[in-house]
C-alpha cells in the first residue's frame, strides 16, 4: 500500500461562452474576488445550486430518462456535452433549457450579491 493517496480525478471541463450586462460581470468578478476564486468557479457553483434546488428541472430530467433517453445524474453537474447528447428540447417556446438555466443563475447571483451587502 502506498504512503500517499492518489490525487482525486478532476472532472472534465467544457467551455461555455455567455453574454451578461457589464454590471453583472463586475459583480461576478467582485464575488469571485471575495471568495478568492475565479468567475468560472462562481458560475459553476451557481449552476450546481440551481440544478440541485430546482425540483421542476429534476422532475423534467427524470422524465427525459424514463422516455428512453440517456439518463443523466445531477452529480456531477450537467455539462454542455451531455446536454447535446440528450438533444435537450426547448422548455418554453422562447427559451431553451440553457437560456432558462442562465437566467435563473443570473437571478441567484444577483440575489446572493445583494444579501452580502
Amino acid at each position: 500500500m502506498s504512503v500517499l493517496k492518489a490525487p482525486p480525478k478532476q472532472p472534465k471541463n467544457a467551455t461555455l461562452q455567455i453574454r451578461v450586462d457589464e454590471e453583472l460581470k463586475r459583480k461576478l468578478d467582485k464575488y469571485a474576488e471575495f471568495l478568492d476564486s475565479t468567475a468560472a468557479y462562481v458560475i459553476s457553483e451557481a449552476l450546481k445550486l440551481v440544478f440541485n434546488k430546482d425540483a421542476e428541472f429534476k422532475e423534467w430530467l427524470e422524465s427525459q430518462a424514463t422516455n428512453g433517453k440517456k439518463s443523466v445524474a445531477l452529480e456531477p453537474l450537467l455539462t454542455v456535452e451531455s446536454a447535446k447528447e440528450l438533444s435537450v428540447p426547448v422548455v418554453r417556446p422562447a427559451q431553451s433549457t440553457w437560456q432558462r438555466t442562465v437566467s435563473i443563475m443570473v437571478i441567484l447571483l444577483k440575489a446572493s450579491l445583494y444579501v452580502r451587502r
